[in-house]
């Protein structure tokens, strides 16, 4: 547990605790790297994490721009969809099916990022899905789930179904909608977000090339898809995640600090 007034991302308010503060500022942080990333859909999407040790959490305010989200600003709910404490904004209600759905079938699936990217969405409308043609898609496809379109989530009842389909996995395209990642930590769902993303965007200058393709064999593409499992999956080389402090870092360098406020 932290020292009490004190957190990895220095002072707590006294509003806080600090397991509280530093998820607060780890999703404000997050929320600044998608829009520097250019993920961002204006208010469109949304990135939830849960406070360590609650049931409660937190989502951005429907009506702030991503690029302008701090860790007192995010809207601290439960999974009722009721705001816990005070606010000027509302939050998404499509969000919220989306997002609770995740939450609510696992204690240890606390951070959930969802996109509307142009190479996401395109991807989500192929029939085929992620195809099997380069390495940054083979490594993650051992991981990736699709959920058919039923329109706007406003619908409860999908969230059983959204759970359904994302099953042990860690990215869930949904179909004619976009991209979703899911992660115990949120570095570990972003982290998962930028692989997807990188190899939506791979595929659509693939396939917009007009070129003949190549595709590695079967053989090379299980063998693969199989390595992608162990390097990611539990207990893999890469599953820790452990460059979150860099992409801190590198937001400090490149917009400063002030999603700490």
């Amino acid at each position: 547990m932290s020292t009490p007034g004190l957190s990895k991302y220095g002072h707590v308010p006294s509003q806080y605790t600090p397991e509280e503060w530093e998820a607060r500022c780890d999703l404000a942080a997050c929320y600044r790297l998608v829009e520097n990333y250019g993920w961002s859909d204006l208010f469109g999407t949304h990135i939830s994490l849960r406070i360590p040790g609650t049931e409660h959490f937190l989502l951005n305010p429907f009506g702030m721009l991503f690029g302008e989200i701090t860790a007192s600003s995010l809207i601290k709910v439960d999974h009722e969809g009721n705001t816990v404490g005070d606010s000027d904004y509302p939050i998404n209600p499509a969000g919220f099916t989306i997002h609770s759905a995740v939450h609510m079938s696992s204690p240890t699936l606390n951070a959930v990022l969802h996109t509307h990217t142009r190479a996401g969405n395109a991807v989500s409308c192929m029939k085929e899905g992620l195809l099997p043609y380069h390495q940054k898609a083979l490594t993650v496809l051992g991981f990736v789930g699709y959920h058919e379109y039923e329109s706007v989530a406003l619908d409860h009842s999908e969230r059983e179904r959204i759970v359904a389909s994302l099953g042990e996995g860690r990215v869930l395209v949904l179909r004619n909608h976009g991209l979703l990642t899911v992660g115990e930590t949120i570095g570990e769902a972003f982290f998962w977000m930028f692989r997807m993303e990188t190899a939506c965007q791979y595929q659509v200058d693939m396939l917009s090339s007009g070129r003949e393709l190549q595709a590695p064999s079967k053989e090379v593409q299980d063998y693969t898809i199989e390595m992608g499992l162990k390097l990611f999956g539990k207990g893999g080389a890469v599953a820790k995640n452990q460059q979150w402090p860099a992409m801190i870092r590198k937001l400090e360098r490149e917009v400063g600090d002030d999603w700490r406020t």
